[in-house]
């Protein structure tokens, strides 16, 4: 990764970091880091959207870029944002690749580097987690120092009481003269649990709901989806007042702002699997002194790509360069951004991984889910390398000692939510029973889908004769990447991540 040509001017080594002589400390961009929790592209009205209002979001899409094509570092919030803070995917970074496990210091996160170059560093909200960053050997969350203790009832059961913006206000009242900042600001919204029936208490229409063909069209489920907006748009309210103050002191031009999400929606067949609405989220990024606005580009990128972004514009060279174990692997956007150009913007730019392993505690002794991911303009293949397994969890569990709950009752892998329930208690029904196994059966070990056409997943092309060639081209490459970038999965070391502890609630289950 290189410095940018802005700061890359007569530039000396220091502890590790390229610091530019040629320009005052003070010079180099800001950087405001907007991240909601579970939210699937399309869903900002930047999109087109039907029922949701994004103001914010649109904003920094309108003065900067849009893009179309993003995926998270893995379908759930722990190890995306892992893979995030460090630019590693997820099985580059150990028990941190897991949810709820700890976060090894060694890998070292772009808020503490940027500190150490001379940056003002803070977030708010929800940073990396859940987990255990102690344990790791971090003496703070790897988000950063926390801003926090600003409070507000937002009078909706589900939402946040932390006050985002307010807490954006003392982080910018605290920082120190001359020192460019680096804040993370991080809803806790739209993640589970939602106010039931809020979307239309607030005025929405049951037609205003997009309904992802993977779901019924129902009343219910619409209902649940307003709901999902109404927490969205609460993040983009925040986001709407971070960026108004950025402006009151005349630092929105000189500030890179990054708005995105940590992983999917969190509905049957989204959050948790590495299907589109699992793994593919929205993205906009604005920086007026540098990059032309009004622009949208439908490169693939990743997280990855997100962190070697900011190390660059914040002019920080990674101290494991060159040092495969720890080393970031992303390409830096910033050529993107500085190009004026839309649409295919840089042809290198030709697929980007995710994954996952395990998310809740869903299985017999914490059994992951192991997938693999790539996405490139038109496909996404899927590697599952236990089929065998039940992909949302095992349908029964353990309510008390040697006592099994009910059949159907125990899918953890999906966040409890009225979309599930109303797909268990319907599943007999023939006009619901196909979404209902769409989203916990079990599933062939490979899977390829073509998203121009079926961006819901639903018809796996790898079982398609005709589309072998495609299929077998992108097994090849993922094969290559994962041995190359040291994935136990593809080294014949995958039982490693059934030994990561996990440090939040277990559930007991049937041997299989």
């Amino acid at each position: 990764m290189k410095t940018t040509h802005r700061i890359a001017v007569s530039c000396v080594f220091v502890a590790g970091f390229f610091v530019s002589e040629a320009q005052p400390l003070a010079k180099r961009p800001n950087i405001l880091f907007a991240i909601s929790d579970d939210q699937s592209y399309p869903h900002a009205s930047a999109y087109g959207c039907r029922g949701i209002r994004t103001p914010a979001f649109d904003r920094v899409a309108r003065g900067g870029v849009l893009f179309r094509t993003c995926i998270a570092g893995s379908p759930g919030c722990s190890p995306s944002r892992a893979s995030l803070l460090t630019g590693r995917y997820h099985w580059m970074i150990e028990h941190a690749g897991t949810h709820a496990s700890k976060f090894d210091s060694k890998y070292k996160t772009f808020p503490d580097l940027l500190e150490k170059a001379g940056y003002w560093v803070g977030y708010t909200g929800k940073g990396w987690g859940p987990g255990n960053y102690r344990d790791g050997g971090f003496k703070r969350n790897p988000a950063g120092a926390v801003f926090s203790s600003r409070k507000k009832n937002p009078r909706i059961k589900g939402i946040s009481s932390t006050d985002y913006a307010a807490n954006f206000d003392d982080f910018l009242k605290q920082r120190p003269e001359g020192k460019p900042f680096c804040f993370w600001l991080g809803g806790h919204e739209p993640h589970r649990v939602f106010e039931k029936g809020i979307g239309l208490k607030q005025g929405r229409k049951l037609e205003d709901a997009d309904v992802p063909t993977f779901l019924p069209d129902t009343p219910e489920i619409r209902s649940d989806i307003l709901d999902y907006y109404a927490e969205i748009e609460w993040f983009d309210s925040h986001l709407a007042m971070a960026l108004k103050q950025l402006e009151e002191i005349g630092e929105l031009d000189n500030t890179l702002v990054i708005v995105t999400s940590d992983n999917g929606m969190a509905f049957p067949r989204a959050k948790a699997n590495c299907f589109e609405f699992g793994v593919h989220v929205p993205l906009a990024i604005m920086w007026p002194s540098c990059a032309k606005g009004g622009r949208e580009v439908s490169d693939p990128v990743g997280f990855v790509d997100l962190t070697a972004t900011i190390l660059e514009a914040g002019g920080v060279t990674h101290p494991a360069l060159g040092q495969a174990a720890l080393a970031p692997v992303g390409r830096s956007l910033v050529s993107l951004l500085e190009s004026g150009k839309s649409g295919r913007v840089e042809p290198q730019r030709t697929h980007v991984f995710s994954g996952r392993e395990r998310h809740s505690s869903s299985r017999h002794n914490n059994m992951t889910y192991p997938q693999r991911c790539l996405r490139s303009d038109r496909h996404i293949y899927i590697r599952n390398f236990k089929p065998d397994r039940w992909p949302a969890g095992d349908p029964q569990k353990f309510v008390s000692p040697g006592k099994l709950g009910p059949m159907h009752s125990s899918y953890h892998d999906i966040d409890a939510c009225p979309s599930l329930t109303f797909l268990i208690e319907n599943r007999e029904q023939p006009e619901i029973a196909k979404y209902f196994h769409w989203s916990v059966d079990k599933r062939s070990g490979e899977e390829l889908y073509d998203i121009t056409s079926d961006p819901a997943c639903l018809i796996n092309l790898a079982l398609d004769p005709t589309h072998y060639k495609t299929t077998q081209m992108y097994r090849g490459k993922m094969d290559v990447y994962l041995k190359k970038t040291g994935d136990p999965r593809a080294l014949g070391q995958g039982d490693i991540w059934e030994t990561y502890r996990r440090y939040s609630r277990m559930r007991s289950f049937p041997k299989p």
